[in-house]
Parts: structure tokens; C-alpha cells; sequence
């Protein structure tokens, strides 16, 4: 083979390899990716809303959800799925991830995320102070409209319990059966926000958006040290466990002595 039909081979080798790499590399930090994918997102839909005029997306939306699929049977589902992501339905479902998770920890995790995800809601729509849509609620609410409440605490709660699920749940089939129920409970408090007239479709992709993106950051930061790294071990996964372990050869070594 010659010089010159050596060269676009090795290209093409090089350029291969290079994919692979980066391929690898996105599948072994996929949750980065994930939440730098979703802050593009976000802040293209920032960027749309700032304009001040409704989106296609909020056009398609409301022709769909609105003027096409409203009825007198569908409404109180909608508002039942609504109500999922309400203070009193996530209060006592902290109450019960507290009481039946093994340990504590979870509770604590889970109490952490949401407090600090409501926080940051409220920080973005008092920055933003997007109106909300009018002329055709259902139900009556309050406040600005961008990024919607009820769809980042959707996302940021029962997206934390997947993740736990999926961590650490052990049969294969119940997994995937929990993390698709508690997906698409998310999806449709989203759904329900539109289809009532509280909130835009941008609303809710912004939400959605928000808190994977945070559930990325927690998930990796947060979460590690206070979960265990497998279920049954009391310890987090890092932080505290070192020093454990180093008092326990401490100890062990003076029993010897």
C-alpha cells in the first residue's frame, strides 16, 4: 500500500478511535451529560420566554391539551395527578420514605433535595416574572408562571426515588416497573399543569429541565454522602466511612495489643 493511500486509512482509524473515546466517556459520566444537555435546554427555553411572546411550542400545546383534549371525565384525573406534586401529598410521602426506608439517611436525602429544589424555583421565577396564562384555568393559583413549580418538584422528588430505586433495587423487573411508574407520574404532573391552564408548555419543560439538572449535580455530590453504596451498610458511600473505618483498625489494634 502506498504513502498516499495509507493516509485517509489512518484518518479514518484515528477518527474512530476517537469516537470511541468520547463515546466511553459520555457513558461512563452520563449524568453530566445529561445535566449539561438539559442547561442548554433551559436556557434556550429562558431565552424564548424572555422574548415575551408565546412559543410554538405553548401554541401546539395549548391546541392540543386545551381546546382539543379537555373533558367533563378527564379534568378531576388531571387534577388528581396535579395534586401529586402539592405540599401535602409530598409531605407525607416523605413521611413514608422516612419510616420504610432502611435507615434514616433516605429521608434526610430525600427532605434535602426538595427543600433546596423549592428554593431554587423561587429564586428563578422571581427572576424571570413570567404572568401566568389567563383566560382559561380550571383552577386557581398564584405567583409567576416560569419555570413551573409543581413540574421541578415532580421531576427533583420522584426523579430522586427512581434513581434510589434503580441503585439499588435488586430484582431487575421490579426496577424497571418503578422507575417507569414514578416516570410517568412526572410526565403527567407536567401534562396536568398544561391541560389546566396554569402554566405553559415552556413551563414545564423548563421545570423538567431545572431539576434534572440538579438531580445530576445531587445525585453525584449530595447523595454519596449520605446514602450507604449498597442497602444494609449504615455508612455513606464516602466522607464519614473513611474515618469509621480508620477508628475500627485503631480499635482493632489496641484489642491486640
Amino acid at each position: 500500500m502506498s504513502r498516499q493511500e495509507a493516509a485517509p486509512a489512518d484518518k479514518t482509524a484515528a477518527l474512530k478511535g476517537t469516537l470511541s473515546r468520547l463515546g466511553h466517556l459520555a457513558v461512563e459520566h452520563k449524568l453530566t451529560v445529561i445535566g449539561c444537555v438539559c442547561v442548554l435546554v433551559f436556557l434556550w427555553l429562558l431565552s424564548e420566554v424572555c422574548d415575551g411572546e408565546l412559543t410554538r411550542i405553548d401554541t401546539i400545546a395549548y391546541s392540543f391539551f386545551v381546546e382539543t383534549l379537555r373533558a367533563d371525565w378527564l379534568t378531576p384525573i388531571m387534577e388528581g395527578f396535579s395534586s401529586l406534586a402539592s405540599p401535602i401529598v409530598l409531605l407525607a410521602m416523605l413521611v413514608v420514605v422516612a419510616a420504610f426506608a432502611p435507615g434514616r439517611r433516605p429521608g434526610v436525602c430525600a427532605t434535602l433535595n426538595l427543600a433546596l429544589v423549592i428554593v431554587l424555583n423561587q429564586v428563578l421565577k422571581v427572576i424571570v416574572q413570567r404572568p401566568r396564562p389567563d383566560g382559561f384555568r380550571l383552577v386557581a393559583e398564584s405567583g409567576y408562571s416560569f419555570p413551573s413549580g409543581h413540574s421541578m418538584v415532580a421531576m427533583a422528588f420522584f426523579g430522586l426515588l427512581a434513581w434510589m430505586v434503580w441503585k439499588y433495587e435488586k430484582d431487575r423487573v421490579m426496577k424497571w416497573l418503578w422507575c417507569i411508574c414514578l416516570g410517568l407520574i412526572v410526565i403527567m404532573v407536567g401534562v396536568s399543569r398544561i391541560y389546566l391552564g396554569v402554566h405553559y408548555a415552556t413551563d414545564v419543560l423548563g421545570g423538567f429541565c431545572v431539576s434534572l439538572a440538579w438531580l445530576a449535580l445531587y445525585t453525584q455530590v449530595v447523595c454519596p454522602l449520605l446514602l450507604p453504596e449498597r442497602w444494609g451498610d449504615e455508612r455513606p458511600a464516602v466522607g464519614p466511612a473513611g474515618d469509621d473505618e480508620a477508628e475500627d483498625e485503631r480499635d482493632a489494634g489496641k484489642d491486640e495489643d
